[in-house]
C-alpha cells in the first residue's frame, strides 16, 4: 500500500485532490471519557463550577472539527456542510460517550474532522471536570463510519459490535 502523503523521495506533501470527483461524504467518530461516579453525577445535574459541561464541550467539539486543517499539518481546509457533537451517558460504566458527525460535498473525506471533534469535546469535558476528578481517562476513540468518495462506505463493525456489548 502506498502512502499518499509522501512523494517518491519520501517528502511529506499535501495530496492534490483537484482531479477527484466531488461527492457527498460523511464520517462519524466516537470516543469516551471515564470518570468517578461523583463527577458524572455533577455533570448530569449541571452543578460543576465551570457550568454546563456538555453544552460547552459540544461547542468546543464543533469548533475543533472546523479547525482540523490548522492542527493536522497535511489536512485540507474543508467547507463543511454539517457538524454535530452528541453525548450519551452510560451511568453503569461512569462513562460519557461523544459522537461527532461531519459532512461535506467535496473532493476529500471528513474522517479527520470527525475524529478531531470527538477529541476536542472529550478534552473539554476533562478540563471542566479536572478539579473534581483528576483520574478521568479518555479512550475508545475511533472512526465508526464513513461514506462517499472513491473508497465508498466503511463501517467499523467489529468496534461497533464491541461497543454495543
Amino acid at each position: 500500500m502506498n502512502f499518499s502523503h509522501f512523494d517518491e523521495q519520501g517528502n511529506a506533501w499535501m495530496v492534490d485532490v483537484g482531479e477527484k470527483e466531488e461527492t457527498n461524504r460523511e464520517a462519524t467518530a466516537r470516543g469516551s471519557i471515564f470518570m468517578s461516579r461523583e463527577c458524572l453525577k455533577m455533570v448530569k445535574e449541571g452543578t460543576m463550577k465551570k457550568g454546563d459541561v456538555l453544552g460547552v464541550a459540544r461547542v468546543a467539539g464543533i469548533m475543533g472539527a472546523k479547525r482540523t486543517s490548522e492542527l493536522i499539518p497535511l489536512c485540507h481546509l474543508l467547507n463543511l456542510t454539517k457538524l454535530t457533537v452528541d453525548f450519551m451517558v452510560h451511568e453503569e460504566r461512569n462513562e460519557i460517550e461523544a459522537v461527532c458527525t461531519a459532512r461535506i460535498a467535496g473532493r476529500t473525506g471528513v474522517e479527520m474532522e470527525a475524529l478531531t471533534g470527538v477529541n476536542v469535546a472529550l478534552l473539554t469535558i476533562y478540563d471542566m471536570c479536572k478539579a473534581v476528578d483528576k483520574t478521568m481517562e479518555l479512550g475508545h476513540i475511533y472512526l465508526a463510519h464513513k461514506s462517499g468518495g472513491k473508497s465508498g462506505e466503511f463501517c467499523n463493525e467489529g468496534r461497533e459490535q464491541e461497543r454495543k456489548g
